[in-house]
């Protein structure tokens, strides 16, 4: 039975969770999410501090016409003033260092002239000018990150400035990717004969999901022989997901979907509603997520982009969304849509902020050529009608 793109996202996606945690250091945890909120250690910052170079005074000091202090200190950052500023003092300060006791302003180095242990200002009396309050960025047991934020650099910064050098996130997904067919052979290989198929897909699928943030590792490719097949799919043993490549059809060299039977896998389903990919396996083996990939290399690309990284999204504990794309302007019509819901390959053309869609004339799910030209999918619905160039229809960047 053939289910719709949809419900293959449900199954494939929606029911999975995330999985445990790990204990990552800060430098190591951009692209996870944490698992747990985040509550500051400390106080930032943790004292009044001064937000420019100048002189830290008591406002009561200060009359708006000329008035000379005693210099009775110097506070810099990592080395304050441990006295008091009183009424007619002031303490030189540079950026960053604590405004000392009795001051509650800071006059800033160009309104002032210095003159041995005195300094002169015309400045008017303004509380809390260029001092930065204790706490005005944080303070200490506030919670600075919720569960479940994407960590980034920017909240590898606060992370670390409240106080943490490792962060506690759910776990990167361990992939295993296995091609098979008895026609492919390495891309470095010396020579090609006709009959031969490069291995592109395998690199290309591992680098999509890399990138996604999972630890993916490319098992040794397999012949179309049910033994070798089997052999190579105990190879994936403690994966969280394997992927497998070609055998997901019907012809008699696809036996993909047996070998995996065999191996304990329970099929959920291997048929779905759309072009290119629709023979696409999916079922659980143990607890391992199975994911047979048809074996034409934009078929693979599509059903990858499709379902395979948002479950990686989903596995990492970040929002996985079905991709429904955004919509554009259509740079030419296109003819009304068969009843499969068609990803078809197209080029943003146009200048930036006037692009328009340029569907490709060749959608053969073989030219990974035409793949690497383009800037994303058009979605179309089963069934929908033609439309002209100008209309707004669902465009899927990668």
């Amino acid at each position: 039975m053939m289910i719709s793109v949809e419900e293959a996202f449900k199954r494939i996606v929606e029911t999975a969770k995330p999985l445990t945690t790990e204990k990552l250091p800060l430098e190591n945890a951009s692209g996870r999410v944490l698992a747990a909120p985040l509550t500051a250690r400390r106080t930032q910052p943790g004292a009044d501090m001064s937000a420019m170079d100048g002189y830290a005074v008591n406002s009561a000091s200060l009359t708006g016409n000329p008035i000379t202090l005693k210099l009775v200190g110097e506070s810099a950052a990592g080395s304050p003033f441990g006295g008091t500023c009183g009424a007619g003092e002031a303490v030189r300060i540079f950026t960053g260092g604590i405004v000392p006791e009795g001051a509650n302003q800071v006059v800033v180095q160009e309104d002032c002239t210095a003159n041995g242990d005195m300094v002169t200002t015309t400045i008017g009396p303004e509380i809390g000018r260029h001092i930065r309050l204790a706490g005005i960025d944080f303070a200490r047991n506030q919670i600075v990150l919720d569960q479940g934020t994407y960590i980034s650099p920017k909240s590898i910064g606060l992370a670390a400035s409240a106080g943490y050098d490792h962060l506690m996130v759910h776990r990167a997904p361990k992939i295993a990717i296995l091609a098979t067919g008895d026609e492919l052979v390495p891309p470095g290989k010396k020579d090609f004969a006709p009959h031969e198929t490069v291995n592109s897909t395998a690199p290309q699928i591992s680098a999509l999901l890399t990138d996604a943030g999972a630890n993916v590792r490319i098992l040794e490719q397999a012949g179309d022989d049910l033994k070798a097949l089997k052999a190579a799919v105990k190879k994936a043993a403690g994966a969280d997901i394997l992927i497998t490549i070609g055998g997901a059809s019907v012809g008699d060299k696809d036996m993909m979907q047996e070998a995996l039977s065999a191996e304990g896998m329970a099929l959920d389903f291997w048929k779905v509603a759309m072009r290119p990919g629709k023979p696409l396996i999916f079922g659980t083996m143990s607890q391992t997520k199975v994911l047979g990939l048809p074996g034409n290399p934009v078929s693979a690309f599509v059903c990858a982009l499709l379902f395979a990284r948002p479950l990686v999204d989903q596995m990492m504990g970040r929002p996985a969304p079905m991709p429904t794309g955004v919509p554009l302007p259509l740079a030419t019509d296109l003819a009304e849509n068969g009843p499969r819901q068609h990803y078809m390959r197209a080029r943003l053309v146009g200048e930036p902020g006037s692009r328009h869609l340029d569907p490709a004339i060749a959608q053969d799910s073989s030219l990974v050529s035409v793949l690497a030209q383009c800037d994303g999918l058009i979605i179309r619905e089963p069934n929908a009608p033609a439309v002209k160039a100008g209309t707004l229809v669902p465009f899927l960047p990668f």
